[in-house]
């Protein structure tokens, strides 16, 4: 498989943070990471669900309120302005382009995109246990689609790991566009094998079991059961124990054509990554020299020591 990915990469996003005035006070929400960023990278797709529903600029609030063990979104000053059916219906009428996402950013906080912790009233009490109605149904008819909120994004890990999630999709979404066999399976967890062991190694040995039978006949249904698992996977938060120990799997491979001083480098970069002196580019580039120098072919098929543009920076910052 071809490590790049040829096509454009689309997220979905709302618009509000791309700087567009859709707000209820003709405002916006511009994003300066995304728009000069990550805006080089990906093909923005923006969409306000309340603007779509006819919802006006500017406009009344709304607000999710918990009525009979429900969820509604009503008006803050309206009582009978109640949007819930609407925006929901919304997220169903956009199902068309949003198969052709590899991702999606949300406005945090907002009753209709929030992705968590979005407050819901009870007897005007709120507690945040809440999902935007537009954002909750949308993610329900793509589970596997990698979801982000923009203020989450200025977290180093959890942005590295959406930026991440995205470029994996999209290459399984090239994958998943030719005709399905377990050898593409198996190249597509080979080339990510050392991807999932950072984030959880139990989960990434089980992940790979999936395709060990090479028995199987239906090869959509593994093939879907194999996606579901690895996106939960990839969920995980990677950690700075398991990326020591893929960065010492990977070592391995080099044990035969090191000297004892380059060696002994490179055991210590991997340690001081480990005591957190270090950031996790700076093992990884020495990784990279070695083997540039000594190259092996599963590793230079791997994308664990580039899962995404290096311009992007996200691993000097982990």
């Amino acid at each position: 498989m071809d490590k790049s990915v040829n096509t454009e990469i689309n997220i979905g996003i709302s618009s509000c943070l791309l700087g567009e005035k859709v707000r209820f006070d003709s405002g916006h929400k511009k994003n300066s990471y995304i728009t000069s960023v990550l805006a080089d990278y990906f093909e923005f797709r923006p969409f306000c669900p309340e603007v779509s529903i006819g919802l006006g600029i500017p406009r009344e609030t709304i607000r999710l309120v918990s009525i009979d063990d429900t969820v509604r979104c009503v008006g803050t000053k309206t009582t009978d302005l109640d949007v819930t059916d609407q925006l929901r219906e919304s997220a169903e009428k956009q199902k068309n382009w949003h198969q052709e996402l590899c991702g999606y950013i949300l406005k945090k906080d907002s009753p209709s995109c929030g992705m968590e912790r979005v407050k819901v009233y009870k007897d005007d009490m709120p507690t945040r246990k809440g999902i935007g109605l537009y954002a909750e149904r949308m993610m329900q008819n793509f589970p596997n689609l990698p979801v982000e909120e923009e203020g989450r994004l200025e977290d180093a890990r959890l942005r590295e790991n959406f930026i991440q999630r995205v470029y994996i999709y999209a290459r399984w979404k090239a994958l998943a566009s030719e005709e399905i066999s377990l050898a593409k399976l198996q190249s597509f967890h080979a080339q990510h094998k050392y991807i999932f062991m950072s984030h959880n190694q139990l989960k990434a040995k089980e992940l790979g079991a999936l395709l060990a039978d090479t028995t199987a006949s239906d090869l959509e249904a593994l093939s879907q059961r194999y996606l579901t698992n690895m996106m939960a996977l990839l969920k995980i938060i990677a950690t700075r124990n398991n990326h020591v120990n893929t960065l010492q799997h990977i070592q391995g491979y080099l044990k035969n054509h090191l000297d004892t001083d380059d060696k002994q480098e490179l055991r210590a970069a991997i340690d001081e990554y480990r005591k957190g002196l270090l950031p996790l580019i700076v093992p990884i580039t020495l990784l990279r020299h070695h083997f540039r120098r000594h190259p092996n072919t599963y590793i230079t098929n791997s994308f664990y020591m580039q899962p995404h543009p290096g311009e992007l920076m996200l691993l000097n910052n982990l």
